[in-house]
């Protein structure tokens, strides 16, 4: 039986670390509400461990942690339903706790900082969120760290910057990884100028797999940084070298993204955390690398390059559909971000209405 499950394992981070655990040879248990996008994700690594929850069925999370030691919590929701962050936390908490596990490791975001004081930010830096996603992250992590006061399990938070790497369509740079690679306009969200860090994705999960078997790592929250500071405007001038070409770029700003929250809650929740792009947030992870010792970290321009490279091939997201659904239905149209901005964008300008009236709970229910 496995000792480590990844709780909302079939995201980027998650892929990430199952495959370091693979590279290991350590079993591993892979967590989601969906078995057949896990089968189709994991399903043909012997290593994995296929299970299912629902948070909201009495006994389905003690199910889902029965047997393990370590949980590594990596569970997303909607954007604009960051409010489920806390709830999700309790009820995790809950039955991991009944269920035996005896440690559990978040992988949080910079979000609980709200705007940095002082450059870079470490672990210390005050958590004064003056948004509402930065205050649902403060509470889920509050009510770890709170259950790890209370001796009821031990805890630690891993929080990381804005990412990137092959396959990862939710980043802030895939307009222009596949403008470059397949053509046409890349909508990006600016200012490009400003400092920012990303982290290679394939860079993370080894450093998970090396925090979890630490003992000293529980009780505090650490950082991993990206590979330096860069700007998005340096990533896509290295692309455009690699390219060959220049991109035409559409970028938007805070105001074109209040405009299109009119008509998205997607782009209206960016809109909420817009000043990460204007106030630099930079993270200092040196106290991480005193407590693992050195910690490899993919270059900027290595990470570009192969980025490029898996964008060209075609490389699908890391976040795979049902293989029942589509046998049911045949091929499935998917617009990936870039282009479903750049339509929302388009609609806001025009002053077009919405196609789509509902509210989030309908939309997800």
């Amino acid at each position: 039986m496995p000792s480590i499950a990844l709780f909302g394992a079939a995201g980027a981070i998650g892929q990430s670390l199952a495959a370091a655990l693979r590279q290991q040879g350590r079993a591993y248990r892979v967590v989601g509400r969906n078995a057949a996008s896990l089968r189709q994700t994991f399903g043909a690594d012997p290593l994995a461990e296929i299970a299912t929850w629902n948070p909201d069925v009495a006994g389905s999370i003690e199910a889902a942690a029965h047997g393990v030691d370590t949980l590594v919590y990596l569970v997303g929701v909607n954007y604009w339903q960051f409010q489920l962050h806390p709830e999700l936390m309790r009820k995790t908490l809950e039955g991991a706790i009944a269920a035996g596990v005896r440690r559990i490791v978040l992988i949080g975001t910079v979000y609980p900082y709200g705007k940095a004081r002082t450059l870079p930010v470490a672990e210390d830096h005050p958590r004064e969120p003056h948004t509402f996603k930065g205050r649902m992250r403060k509470a889920q992590e509050d009510l770890l760290l709170q259950a790890h006061a209370q001796g009821r399990i031990e805890a630690t938070v891993l929080r990381l910057p804005d990412f990137y790497g092959p396959g990862v369509h939710n980043s802030l740079l895939h307009g222009a990884f596949e403008a470059a690679a397949h053509g046409g306009r890349a909508d990006m969200i600016g200012p490009l100028d400003r400092p920012h860090e990303f982290v290679y994705v394939p860079d993370v999960g080894p450093v998970v797999a090396r925090l979890i078997d630490t003992p000293q790592a529980f009780g505090r929250v650490w950082h991993l940084a990206g590979a330096g500071a860069t700007t998005q405007r340096d990533i896509v001038s290295e692309i455009e070298r690699l390219s060959g070409r220049p991109l035409k770029l559409r970028v938007a700003g805070k105001t074109a993204l209040r405009l299109a929250g009119l008509f998205s809650p997607l782009m209206r929740e960016l809109a909420e955390m817009h000043y990460l792009l204007t106030d630099p947030l930079i993270m200092d992870d040196s106290a991480l690398h005193t407590l693992l010792g050195p910690i490899a970290k993919t270059p900027y321009a290595q990470g570009i390059r192969a980025t490029l490279d898996a964008a060209r091939a075609g490389a699908g997201s890391v976040m795979n559909s049902s293989p029942q659904l589509h046998t049911l239905l045949g091929p499935i149209a998917k617009t990936p971000y870039a282009q479903g901005i750049r339509a929302t964008l388009d609609a806001a300008r025009a002053g077009a209405g919405s196609v789509m009236n509902s509210s989030p709970q309908q939309a997800t229910a």
